[in-house]
C-alpha cells in the first residue's frame, strides 16, 4: 500500500496535466481504494466555469469508469499554487457520497512540504444526505 507521501507525489505529477487555461490553478488528485487500486485526475476547465471538472471528481470518475467496486480510503490533493489545497464544496460532497463508513482521509501538502491528513467528516461535517 502506498504511503501518504507517495500518494501526494502522484497527485503532484498528475497536476502537470491540468487544463487550467482560465484560472491558471492546476490541481492533481490521487485516490486510493480498499482494493489497493489508485486512480488519478486533474482539473479540466471550461470557459463556462460551471462545466469545469475538479481533479478530485475526475479521479473518482476514472475509478468508476474502470469498474472500481472498492471503497475510497484516501485522496491526496496537490496544487503548486497553494499549500493545503482543500477540496471545494462539490468535491467534499462527492467524497462524502462514496465514504460508506470508511472515514476517508484527505492528504494535503502543508506549509513545510510535509503531509497533513484530515478526515472528510472533519472538513465536511454536515453533508447533504437523502437517507
Amino acid at each position: 500500500m502506498k504511503t501518504n507521501e507517495e500518494l501526494l507525489e502522484e497527485a503532484k505529477e498528475v497536476s502537470l496535466n491540468a487544463y487550467c487555461d482560465y484560472s491558471g490553478f492546476p490541481v492533481g488528485a490521487c485516490v486510493l481504494y480498499s482494493s489497493g487500486n489508485i486512480y488519478k485526475g486533474c482539473n479540466v476547465e471550461n470557459s463556462s466555469f460551471g462545466l469545469s471538472l475538479c481533479a478530485e471528481r475526475n479521479a473518482i470518475s476514472n475509478a468508476i469508469a474502470a469498474g472500481e467496486k472498492g471503497k475510497i480510503l484516501k485522496i491526496a490533493i496537490y496544487s503548486p499554487k497553494t499549500k493545503k489545497c482543500f477540496p471545494c464544496g462539490a468535491c467534499r460532497q462527492w467524497l462524502q457520497e462514496f465514504e460508506k463508513g470508511q472515514h476517508i482521509e484527505v492528504v494535503l501538502e502543508d506549509e513545510n512540504s510535509l503531509c497533513s491528513v484530515y478526515k472528510i467528516d472533519d472538513i465536511f461535517p454536515f453533508s447533504f444526505n437523502l437517507a
